[in-house]
């Protein structure tokens, strides 16, 4: 199973200037199937190896995948360089979870509040959208 789901995947050698008059940096970058970054080959390995994750964006506008549902386990998985987290039908967002806090200033949520995707305190998961959701509220609060 894992086999196929590598063959989705492409390995890209970028080089990038950081600074005009050094040599470029070697990037080896991972890009699912729809040439959405995925992130490092660590990243990916650890995704698929570990977790099985087909790996996805939140939303459409954004530039790294950052969610995607296990085939081990069918919980749907938000996650950023600091953390990884799956969610199932029955988890409820409790006080303090990363899914009730959004990660912006609350003065930016001002101006932006279609950015907050937090959930309210007490949401469970019914549904398997729901589990999305979960995800992508961790997410986007790490992140």
């Amino acid at each position: 199973m894992i086999t196929k789901e590598l063959k989705r995947l492409t390995i890209r050698f970028e080089e990038w200037w950081l600074d005009p008059k050094e040599k470029p940096t070697l990037m080896v970058s991972v890009y699912n199937e729809f040439g959405e970054y995925v992130g490092s080959i660590k990243d990916a390995v650890t995704l698929l190896e570990k977790y099985f994750i087909i790996p996805e964006k939140s939303f459409i506008d954004h530039n790294v995948c950052s969610i995607g549902k296990s085939l081990k386990d069918g919980k749907w998985y938000g996650w950023s360089h600091r953390a990884i987290h799956g969610f199932s039908i029955g988890d409820e967002v409790k006080e303090g979870d990363c899914c009730n806090m959004s990660g912006w200033t609350d003065d930016y949520l001002k101006e932006h509040p279609e950015e907050n995707k937090s959930l309210p305190i007490g949401f469970i998961a019914k549904t398997e959208e729901d589990c999305k959701q979960m995800a992508i509220a961790f997410a986007e609060c790490i992140s």
